[in-house]
């Protein structure tokens, strides 16, 4: 909570009379869609201090927690803290807290990967401060299989590129290289801070895929990259998916991106400004979307008009009368 500014950073800006902040979660599988449930509401004091007013947990539509309770109101110094994040009192639901801490979110910044003194002291940094430390922590086995595969994947889009493995300098400091092939027989190796951007974008995602288990979030994945590589990166998902059953979710403006045609209507959630807030819905539910592609117009051309600013032609008149 410190980390996002508090309670009054984390209110939707159209929020009005200081209202709860509430986060309801459903968490099941292809077979079993709600397995659990898990309800959160909070708000904050006159001291800015965060105040739980509601924490429910369901497990198959059983209530097996359900807060404000009498203890709670008896010390209402318990509404700092919810059951999920105490080890003493999340046992009946622990798999529930287990599911949040596997959560990932990853946006590599190839900069920070090159120059990860800027990052110092931070641990899991999603913008890959700590990458190669996170590397370093895998058993050698692992790194390796998994860096192998990533070599594969890497030449389709980086052809000259031999070999890649994990390298340690004279200091002990874990650094990744990649042999390339050229006019000499030998090739030539060079280090991450000498990779591309695309590369060490592409590495990176690779990576993210492949380490644990739990639900992957990514931001634009297709920065950086060639449109010819970005078409098949929801291929390359739904294999990792098929093969670890792990939920992939990404966010994009790339028409690239969505050209698979792969991808169905009920995969693709769109994020619409409106006056009250930005309004979430299915791709399904557009009408004309499902026309045009029965039609056999491609998925990008279905969807992404609905995302586009009313008056992105304005922008071109930046600069008039400078």
């Amino acid at each position: 909570m410190k980390l996002r500014g508090g309670v009054s950073r984390l209110r939707s800006l159209s929020a009005r009379r200081y209202p709860d902040i509430a986060l309801s979660v459903h968490v099941g599988t292809g077979t079993e869609t709600e397995t659990w449930g898990y309800e959160l509401r909070f708000t904050q004091n006159n001291q800015r201090v965060p105040i739980l007013t509601k924490e429910v947990v369901t497990r198959q539509g059983k209530t097996i927690l359900n807060r404000p309770d009498p203890d709670d109101r008896r010390d209402p110094e318990r509404l700092t803290q919810t059951f999920l994040e105490q080890v003493n009192a999340n046992s009946k639901f622990r798999e529930v807290a287990n599911f949040f801490a596997s959560i990932r979110y990853q946006h590599l910044v190839p900069q920070l990967v090159r120059e990860p003194d800027r990052s110092t002291g931070k641990v899991d940094d999603p913008y890959g401060g700590d990458f190669l430390e996170q590397i370093a922590k895998v058993p050698d086995r692992t790194r390796q299989a998994r860096l192998r595969r990533i070599r594969d994947a890497l030449k389709v889009a980086v052809p000259q590129l031999g070999e890649l493995e994990f390298w340690r300098g004279e200091r002990g400091t874990p650094h990744l290289r990649g042999k390339y092939e050229h006019w000499r027989p030998t090739g030539a190796w060079q280090m991450e801070d000498q990779f591309s951007d695309g590369t060490l974008r592409l590495l990176g995602l690779l990576w993210a895929t492949l380490d644990r288990a739990g639900p992957l979030l990514l931001e634009e994945p297709e920065l950086s990259l060639h449109p010819a590589v970005v078409v098949f990166i929801p291929q390359l998902f739904a294999r990792v998916q098929g093969r670890l059953g792990r939920q992939i979710l990404m966010s994009t403006h790339s028409t690239d991106l969505l050209s698979d045609t792969g991808i169905g209507l009920d995969e693709v959630l769109l994020l619409q400004p409106r006056t009250g807030g930005t309004e979430v819905a299915p791709a399904s539910t557009l009408r004309d979307a499902r026309v045009l592609l029965e039609e056999g117009l491609p998925l990008s051309d279905a969807v992404m008009p609905h995302t586009r600013p009313e008056k992105a032609d304005q922008l071109a008149l930046f600069g008039e009368g400078i």
